[in-house]
């Protein structure tokens, strides 16, 4: 099973008893070889001082008197064994002075060595048996009498502080590694605890149940997450409330018009005419249907932009200020009494002509819906080369707690009626990363439209 698969407190402490081995592994690979390189350095530095503590102490009779004698005691074991270190003589001819115990070969060659050296002092390392030795020889004088001071060491002192460190290292480390689960597991608890408890809101949500509120005490990443959990339990909320109060009016919308279709129909069957005459009693019903159909196309449009994005349109540039004007001569019959003021810059965009019309024909309809008597329209480029549409008309201002949602879907609008024309708006102006807005102004109300310059040419 992959580890993604456990539960998250598993995964952590898993994560942290690799961690733990891994490093572990590099220690025991990389620590020897750093350890003898550094235990190295210090067994020349140990044998050195060696040399100087006898150099320092001690004169040629005294030397030949202590190392010939047989009955030296602490004071020949402090002089040749100054933390292991052992020592023999070359005298000026390179004859040894005091019987060394290492092999005749090794001996001869240190002699050699000691012949051919230019430095007074220089080290050496070389193998005796199967075992490796360290040693330094340093040329100076005893007794007005040049000597060679031949200290050396054996590779087992070396070996011994490294296995001794390594050893001690691996306890710590082992003791790290089998203690070290227990905060590893307290502090995965810790941090999935809050976490379960999510997912078992989460599901919740899932099966609508929204009544119980998601609090997480916490600042942190998870504290961040719980807020948002809660913001969209919240906005679940308020958007059944608004799609339950929407349907149970648009039913009603779309009833009234069904009711009036039905009545005048079946009047007409029964040869009464309930607006006088024949034409003006099939006027009603065409008008009712005509009514009907808007209402549901605007329910299927809105559907059907939710599943399509700009990848799935044909763009092609087309002038804005052309079909702003194109709507306006279509729409105007409709508001005869209604002065409309255009004052629109040429200016091309890219995009569907076809939703950019819909665009405008949803804003203008709320303009005659709600105008006294006058709509400006204009269409402007700011500096930055954005384009700017605004309309504005002289009716009413927007009472607050509408235009906060006046774009939102199933909003339920001014004069209390609901309707999805603002909603279409918004969520074509948002694929094309442009923004809309309304905003009461001292007489009015304008309605803007801000379109970047990636998608706007100036003509």
């Amino acid at each position: 099973m992959r580890i993604k698969n456990k539960p998250l407190s598993v995964q952590i402490w898993m994560v942290f008893a690799a961690i733990t081995l891994f490093m572990s592994l590099v220690l025991t690979i990389i620590l020897p070889l750093t350890l003898r390189s550094f235990f190295t350095e210090e067994i020349y530095v140990t044998i050195e001082s060696a040399q100087n503590l006898m150099f320092n102490r001690y004169d040629l009779p005294s030397l030949r008197e202590f190392l010939q004698s047989d009955d030296l005691g602490d004071t020949r074991q402090a002089l040749e064994s100054i933390r292991t270190v052992n020592h023999f003589f070359l005298m000026d001819d390179y004859q040894i002075f005091f019987t060394s115990p290492l092999e005749t070969n090794f001996v001869e060659q240190v002699k050699l060595q000691a012949q051919l050296q230019l430095d007074n002092s220089q080290r050496y390392r070389g193998t005796v048996g199967d075992e490796k030795i360290f040693y330094v020889i340093t040329k100076g004088k005893a007794a007005n009498q040049d000597v060679y001071l031949v200290s050396y060491m054996w590779d087992s002192y070396r070996q011994d502080m490294v296995q001794n460190l390594f050893k001690r290292l691996a306890l710590v480390t082992t003791a790290v590694f089998l203690l070290g689960w227990i905060p590893a597991i307290l502090l995965a608890k810790y941090l999935s605890r809050p976490l379960v408890s999510l997912e078992k809101k989460v599901n919740k949500l899932a099966n609508y149940e929204w009544n119980e509120p998601i609090d997480v005490d916490r600042e942190d990443e998870i504290g961040r997450l719980g807020k948002s959990i809660e913001w969209l339990r919240n906005q679940l909320i308020n958007q059944k409330e608004m799609q339950q109060s929407f349907l149970q009016n648009i039913s009603h919308e779309l009833k009234t018009p069904v009711m009036v279709i039905r009545s005048y129909a079946q009047a007409i069957s029964d040869g009464i005419y309930p607006k006088g005459d024949l034409d003006c009693s099939v006027k009603v019903i065409d008008e009712e249907a005509e009514r009907l159909e808007k209402r549901i196309k605007n329910i299927l449009y809105i559907t059907k932009l939710d599943n399509i994005d700009l990848k799935g349109i044909t763009m092609q540039d087309f002038s804005l200020d052309e079909l702003i004007k194109d709507v306006v001569e279509r729409l105007a019959w409709n508001r005869k009494d209604i002065d409309w003021q255009l004052e629109l810059s040429p200016m091309n965009i890219k995009g569907d002509i076809e939703q950019w019309r819909l665009v405008i024909e949803n804003l203008l309809d709320n303009q005659i819906r709600y105008a006294n008597n006058t709509v400006l329209i204009s269409l402007t480029h700011e500096e930055d080369k954005k384009a700017l549409l605004k309309i504005w008309n002289d009716g009413p201002n927007i009472e607050a707690e509408v235009l906060e949602t006046l774009f939102t879907r199933f909003n339920k609008g001014q004069k209390g009626q609901f309707g999805l024309g603002l909603a279409i708006v918004q969520r074509i102006v948002n694929m094309y990363n442009a923004r809309v807005w309304a905003q009461n102004e001292e007489e009015g109300v304008s309605f803007y439209v801000e379109i970047p310059k990636d998608n706007n040419n100036q003509g």
